[in-house]
């Protein structure tokens, strides 16, 4: 059922397929350490869990109904895709500096950064709106809550030839408590206005 909304989904998965397909690849070569590095990124990961919940959507769209662990697998993976396209807008360009932003909206970034978040937010909550639960709207915190710790993990107290970089600049002058607390404040909101525009 070739559906506007399918249609959408569709285009989510296979865009997110090609990008991360992309990211194992160099100058026609497997590098899969190149892929493995792109998975430490909340970008890659929140894309690549909404693009596996539009693919089941899509599925389910054409086999005549969306389930209820499908459609918040959905709100879940559109959710995070949304906390990185307004992470990346109200928090690390401004961050970053003058150019920041064209930077972080150019090659794939646009894509995950800007385009396949505002599709899934289009898809969920125009085409699939069907009323959501305070209780509900909490599970949209799942992803940021559980990177979180792994992410402070990493740069902080990992090993150090096990460490990540501070890639997002959350422990500058060692505010991370600070910049945690801002995150899932935020994720709040986001779960909290997603809510609100399936109830309308």
């Amino acid at each position: 059922m070739m559906t506007a909304d399918w249609f959408l989904n569709i285009l989510i998965a296979l865009i997110t397929l090609i990008i991360v397909v992309s990211f194992f690849r160099k100058e026609g070569q497997w590098v899969p350490e190149r892929g493995k590095f792109a998975l430490r990124f909340f970008t890659t990961l929140s894309n690549m869990l909404c693009a596996a919940a539009c693919l089941l959507t899509a599925l389910a769209i054409n086999a005549g109904g969306i389930p209820e662990w499908i459609w918040m697998l959905k709100y879940i993976g559109t959710a995070a895709v949304t906390v990185t396209m307004l992470t990346v807008l109200f928090f690390l360009a401004p961050t970053f500096g003058k150019g920041a932003l064209k930077v972080l909206l150019s090659g794939t970034d646009l894509f995950m950064h800007l385009i396949t978040p505002l599709l899934a937010l289009v898809s969920f909550c125009v085409f699939e709106r069907r009323g959501m639960t305070f209780c509900q709207s909490l599970w949209g915190m799942l992803p940021v809550v559980l990177y979180g710790p792994v992410y402070l993990y990493k740069i902080l107290f990992a090993l150090p030839e096990k460490r990540w970089d501070d890639f997002y600049g959350f422990n500058k002058q060692g505010k991370w408590p600070v910049a945690f607390a801002g995150m899932v404040i935020g994720t709040f909101l986001i779960c909290m206005g997603i809510m609100a525009l399936q109830n309308l």
